[in-house]
Parts: structure tokens; sequence; C-alpha cells
């Protein structure tokens, strides 16, 4: 007869080979492939944002460097922080010819919402059906992952940053972004 520990042991070892079989097998389709090349043009996008401009594009932003974020979710801890810290940055990244960008699943009057309580001045796009985010590799089942992109006035992909400390991460691209553009010029 088995114990009740090796039973518990027992359950909870198939219990964890389940939920990981259901969540990372079949999701690694989902995933939406390997992040985009470096020294490569960016993946081309249009959503819909919170700003009343309807739409933005990649293409509408050609001239300017573009910090294009990806987070998880409105109004949680980690990414209001990194919000607030790019807002705190905000006047550096505008002295830069830089558009700061954020995008995550949630839609359009949640970003209004998000943005409105956190004075947030920079848009935030609605990638409802996690389409961009898989494109930039940024997709994980049903939410954005914490990634960020620097792109070029070209529309070239110059920096990926994908293991994001919400709390100095704007700093970190920022110096980034000083290093990529002393060296284009």
């Amino acid at each position: 007869m088995i114990s009740r520990r090796n039973f518990l042991s027992l359950l909870f070892a198939s219990c964890f080979t389940l939920i990981c079989w259901l969540n990372f097998s079949p999701a690694a389709n989902a995933l939406g492939g390997k992040l985009p090349a470096v020294n490569q043009p960016a993946p081309e996008f249009t959503l819909p944002t919170n700003t009343g401009d309807g739409k933005i594009s990649l293409t509408d932003l050609r001239g300017k460097w573009v910090v294009l974020y990806f987070y998880p979710k409105d109004f949680t801890s980690g990414c209001t922080i990194e919000a607030r810290r790019f807002q705190q940055d905000l006047p550096k990244y505008l002295a830069k010819n830089t558009q700061i960008i954020g995008v995550s699943a949630d839609d359009v009057d949640s970003h209004a919402e998000f943005c409105d309580s956190e004075g947030l001045k920079f848009p935030l796009l609605a990638d409802t059906t996690g389409a961009v985010s898989k494109d930039y590799g940024s997709w994980i089942g049903f939410v954005s992952m914490r990634h960020s992109f620097i792109i070029d006035p070209e529309g070239i992909l110059r920096e990926t940053f994908v293991k994001v400390n919400p709390s100095v991460h704007s700093q970190e691209v920022l110096a980034r972004l000083e290093q990529l553009q002393s060296s284009a010029s």
C-alpha cells in the first residue's frame, strides 16, 4: 500500500507534469517564434492607440528613434513601475528625438484609464490578438512578455532587451540609446 506522503508526492509530480505539458508544449507554437534580428528591419505594425490618433504604425514614426516596449498588463505593479519610469524620463527621450511606445494585450479603454491614472504622456497600443507581440517574439499564451526594442529612424532594429527589471529599465534603455545615437552620428 502506498503511503499518504508518497501519494501526495506522486499527485504533485503528475499535476506539475500535466501543467508543464499544457502550458509549454502547445504554447511553443503560440510564442510567436524567435526575437527579430538586430540590424534588420523591425517588424512592421499598425495598432489602435489610446491617444485619440486612432492607430499608430511603425512607418508613421520614420525619422524618429522608437523605444517599443511590451508589457504584460495595465495596472499591475511591475508594469506600473516600468511605465512611471519611462514617463519620468520622457523629456530626456524627447530631447533625443525618440518616441516611447508601450504595447500590451489590454484594450484601448484599459490603456486610456491606465494613462489617466498614471499621468502617462506617451501612447499605449492595444495588441488584443497578440499578433504584433508574436512578431516581436514577445507573446506568451495570452499576455505580452516584458521585452523592449530600440528602432532607429530608418526602421532598423538596433537593440533588444529581454531581461527587464522595471525599476531601472528606462535608465538602461536611455543609456543604450545614447550609445547608439553617438555611434550613428
